[in-house]
């Protein structure tokens, strides 16, 4: 579990193919790595991925056929800045939201502008994403925690303020670039207790009703 306050922006500095998946290795630049050892977890630009060896500059860390498939990880390759954060413990200022480090799609953006001090940023989700993308609710896109301005069908803006575009790689973002999103996830489990009670009709369910009642549905 993480939170999408992102802690260092580091590096892949070699990709190499295994099998029909990948391995990388990704420098940590700043990334404090003296409490982390083997197994534990490590958000790459918002991929949940598994430390299996860590070295004196960064970690190995291997990408699954999955996981290549869903995410922005296609595209690896040596020299890509990736967007870094450690597993958070339960003493962990959450700063942010809850973020899982599951990808649910890829979205693109669609307008990235100044605005201001800070940037405008319009991205393009996926169909089958955009039901859970509320305005003024959290999203994370490529590890970083964000709040949702205004959603208009597909797209859904953002704004970027001066020291999340120097703490992470979003300053690097351009027109046509696909980035990791993940939504928010009590969204979704409101959304799986619906469908049960829509279909298994068990005698507890939570319903529509009970969801307007108290201000989770309108």
């Amino acid at each position: 579990m993480f939170t999408g306050i992102i802690a260092a922006v580091g590096t892949i500095s070699t990709v190499q193919s295994r099998g029909g998946d990948i391995r990388i290795h990704i420098g940590t630049g700043k990334l404090d790595l003296s409490d982390v050892q083997s197994g534990d977890s490590i958000s790459v630009s918002g991929v949940c991925l598994t430390v299996v060896d860590l070295t004196g500059n960064g970690f190995w860390t291997d990408v699954s056929r999955e996981t290549i498939k869903n995410t922005i990880l296609l595209e690896a390759k040596q020299g890509t800045n990736v967007n870094l954060e450690k597993a958070i413990t339960l003493t962990t200022r959450i700063g942010g939201h809850l973020v899982c480090g599951h990808v649910d799609g890829t979205g693109t953006i669609a307008g990235w502008r100044p605005d201001g001090r800070s940037w405008w940023l319009q991205i393009q989700a996926p169909d089958t994403l955009t039901r859970y993308i509320a305005e003024k609710g959290s999203i994370c896109v490529d590890g970083v925690s964000l709040t949702v301005n205004q959603v208009n069908g597909v797209n859904f803006q953002l704004n970027i303020v001066p020291h999340t575009l120097a703490e992470t790689t979003l300053a690097d973002f351009k027109i046509g670039q696909r980035v990791n999103l993940e939504v928010d996830l009590i969204a979704r489990y409101l959304e799986r207790l619906f469908l049960v009670n829509r279909f298994a009709q068990p005698a507890s369910a939570l319903t529509e009703a009970i969801l307007r009642k108290h201000g989770f549905w309108k």
